[in-house]
């Protein structure tokens, strides 16, 4: 039992030996947990993983071997069998045939059709324009192709849902991570302000030379208290789907922001803020974090940094129920306004080349939000947002 997995822990260079897989198999025969993938993964980690250097690759492996193994939906338990949305062939659409295929006409109606093909439908379909499956036209399935629909299941191709029928997971970014971070912190360190506070406790070398002097050359030693970086920074960073493509920049910079800041707080979210925020990807289903509450915790003093795409679909940011996890009982922009008001230093940093803003309505929407003060993840935009983030009426304008 698990003998494979064990292996692929072992083979890919975690430091797993027979004491640990037999250990894992007696707390299976005492029923330490069970029928739960989540309790397993736990269960496997404490066991199989000494250091934490290993979490990470722990997660991939884990992932890639017990990849599929469980969906939970956040409303309803659709029971859509598995083979309903297997891939047996690769389809690929022309432009022309992508321009003839219609949207249903907003959330609502597509909510109201998906309910209803439920109900109908009790076998599997490929290819087609109504039913529920895959590398169709249809709005419901994987794979496919349609301006807008439900994505049910883990594998995704065209990001055109509006709504994704599955429990997902995302894993946390790597603060650790050191290569390449040297020009992200020099463009970090615009932000920093010193200030002596406290206690004098530090030797002012020039203040004691001239009051020396003027003793006649008796010594006077004069002290001030130590300069200190007393810059406090919020931090909201998006995680997951369209994220997926910019990790290790914002793993990099993350790592650099953690560095250069001595008061940093960070929250994650996924696409648009909502009415929660989390501190860390693998609890955000249990662990989360009222986004009121940072609001009222975190004072106007904090510099604000938003680092996310802005890419999703415009009901995300516009609609009650518009998210793509969960129902929001207020829209996206409603949140943004209030981060907004709330903080008059705050910068959107979008790891998108900025050539592809244009084409997004959502970051259309953000930007205005924002009153343009969203600036590429560049080490130019990041220097600029810098100063931005000194200056509350500084903007980016984007040329075409």
């Amino acid at each position: 039992m698990f003998l494979d997995f064990f292996l692929l822990l072992k083979n890919d260079g975690l430091p797993v030996s027979l004491k640990e897989y037999l250990l894992l198999l007696e707390s299976l025969e005492k029923r330490v947990v069970q029928y739960s993938v989540d309790d397993f993964y736990y269960l496997a980690r404490t066991i199989m993983v000494k250091h934490e250097q290993y979490l990470d690759r722990y997660d991939v492996l884990f992932s890639h071997y017990f990849k599929g193994t469980e969906y939970i939906p956040n409303e309803k338990i659709f029971d859509i069998p598995k083979d309903w949305l297997d891939d047996l062939k690769n389809r690929e659409l022309t432009d022309e045939e992508k321009a003839l295929i219609e949207a249903m006409g907003g959330l609502d109606e597509l909510q109201k059709r998906f309910e209803e093909l439920l109900n109908e439908q009790n076998e599997r379909h490929e290819g087609g324009n109504r039913w529920i499956g895959s590398q169709g036209t249809s709005p419901f399935g994987q794979n496919g192709y349609n301006p807008e629909g439900f994505r049910v299941g883990p594998n995704g191709g065209n990001r055109k849902a509006v709504k994704i029928w599955q429990k997902r997971s995302f894993r946390n970014l790597n603060d650790k991570l050191e290569l390449n971070t040297r020009n992200l912190k020099m463009a970090l360190r615009r932000l920093r302000v010193f200030t002596r506070e406290g206690h004098a406790d530090e030797l002012d070398l020039d203040d004691t030379i001239n009051k020396t002097c003027h003793n006649g050359g008796l010594l006077d030693l004069q002290m001030v208290p130590s300069k200190e970086n007393r810059v406090k920074v919020l931090l909201f960073l998006d995680v997951g789907g369209s994220m997926d493509d910019h990790i290790l920049l914002c793993s990099q910079l993350f790592s650099a922001a953690k560095y250069e800041f001595k008061n940093l707080e960070f929250f994650y979210f996924h696409n648009c803020l909502y009415e929660y925020v989390w501190k860390d990807n693998i609890r955000r289903y249990n662990d989360r974090t009222p986004t009121f509450e940072v609001l009222h915790k975190y004072n106007k003093d904090y510099k604000v940094i938003v680092v996310g795409d802005a890419y999703m679909s415009p009901y995300e940011v516009l609609y009650e129920g518009g998210s793509i996890e969960h129902y929001n009982k207020e829209p996206g922009l409603t949140w943004l306004n209030r981060l907004r008001k709330q903080y008059p230093h705050i910068v959107w940093l979008n790891p998108n080349s900025q050539q592809y803003w244009h084409f997004s309505d959502s970051t259309k929407i953000i930007r205005q939000a924002f009153g343009n003060r969203m600036f590429p993840m560049t080490i130019e935009g990041l220097s600029l947002a810098m100063k931005a983030l000194k200056d509350k009426k500084m903007t980016y304008e984007l040329g075409r």
